[in-house]
């Protein structure tokens, strides 16, 4: 399949504004990826267009069965002036397996990379170059024959957006609050929660809603059957840093395997240090907190890279974790991530791909 590429006028495209503290996901570049899928004819129509609504009949199943999937990842500006993206093979893997959970058709992971890279470099002007910022990128997949009954979509609309960004959390790398809930679940067994669909982040935004308001930035889920159980924090996967190990809780079918906690995992071990991934109480992560044994608690994710844990609230009470400090071990991981990310540091385990 061949991409049409059809540009903006220069003197129509959009003034760059680049600098100071960018909102998360509110810019959006002048272009956009966009190709369509027909059950008789496969994935079509290839393009690269100017950035512009999308018209859609009232009853596509998108709107009403929520059959929509997303994935998420940056470029990078280089300080050697070259244009990087982390792992981006990986987003393409765990888009097909959430299309697969979701009854939707896979796409050509090497075709939709090569298109991606080539809208990248098409807009590289609005990469900021400032350490810390990024050109986020949201590819996305929606269901969109128009119907009313229960079944899958025979027609799907596959698009790439592009958004300079600055920080996700306006903390910043620090420490942030987190509030435990046992009132609401994010997934249950069976479920979709080990998938990057819409309904999963439309499902949350009661409990974050409600943890805002009490004066702290996400939310930690327990697991749906017993509400024992660690499971994520807001939009990350989470760590903790006890004496001698540092836990994750495994993938049971309900967490979201996440690109930076998978990337986590492998620089822990090679430095040395005893990663479990298990299923891990928050009765646990509370006694570690009240003794001291718990050094570190971390979310990891693309949006922040490494967030920071400084305070947790349970059952009424906050508990203190790392003196309300970042840690040693988030701070290393931090540097040596967005080092690699940013071109500071070597890439000893091939993550990084260049956008020619």
């Amino acid at each position: 399949m061949e991409i049409t590429i059809n540009l903006l006028p220069e003197e129509k495209r959009k003034r760059l504004e680049l600098e100071g503290d960018l909102p998360f996901g509110r810019i959006f570049t002048d272009h956009m990826f966009y190709m369509l899928y027909q059950k008789e004819k496969g994935w079509h129509s290839a393009q690269i267009k100017p950035y512009e609504p999308i018209c859609l009949d009232p009853a596509a199943v998108v709107f009403h069965y929520s059959q929509t999937i997303f994935e998420g990842l940056k470029a990078y500006y280089g300080v050697d002036g070259k244009v990087r993206l982390f792992r981006p093979d990986r987003n393409m893997a765990r888009m097909n397996r959430s299309a697969r959970r979701m009854c939707m058709p896979e796409i050509d992971e090497e075709f939709v990379l090569k298109a991606l890279k080539k809208l990248v470099d098409i807009e590289k002007a609005w990469i900021p170059k400032e350490k810390g910022s990024a050109l986020y990128i949201r590819p996305l997949m929606m269901g969109t024959e128009a119907f009313l009954g229960v079944k899958p979509s025979g027609e799907y609309i596959f698009f790439i957006i592009l958004s300079p960004v600055g920080a996700y959390y306006r903390e910043g790398f620090n420490p942030i609050k987190i509030y435990v809930t046992d009132k609401y679940v994010r997934a249950a067994p069976g479920g979709v929660g080990d998938v990057k669909t819409g309904g999963n982040y439309a499902a949350s935004l009661a409990a974050s809603e409600e943890a805002m308001k009490l004066g702290y930035t996400q939310v930690l889920w327990l697991d749906a059957v017993e509400r024992r159980y660690v499971e994520e924090v807001g939009t990350m996967n989470i760590f903790f840093y006890f004496e001698d190990e540092l836990v994750t809780p495994s993938l049971t079918g309900t967490i979201l395997p996440g690109i930076t906690r998978e990337s986590v995992i492998q620089m822990a071990k090679d430095w040395g240090i005893n990663v479990t991934e298990r299923r891990i109480t928050i009765d646990e992560v509370i006694e570690g907190a009240r003794t001291g044994r718990l050094k570190e608690c971390f979310g990891t994710g693309t949006a922040a890279v490494i967030s920071p844990v400084g305070w947790l609230a349970y059952k009424g009470e906050e508990y203190v974790i790392a003196g309300g400090k970042t840690g040693p071990l988030a701070r290393r991981l931090f540097d040596e991530l967005t080092g690699i990310q940013y071109g500071e540091k070597p890439d000893p385990y091939g993550w990084i791909q260049f956008v020619p």
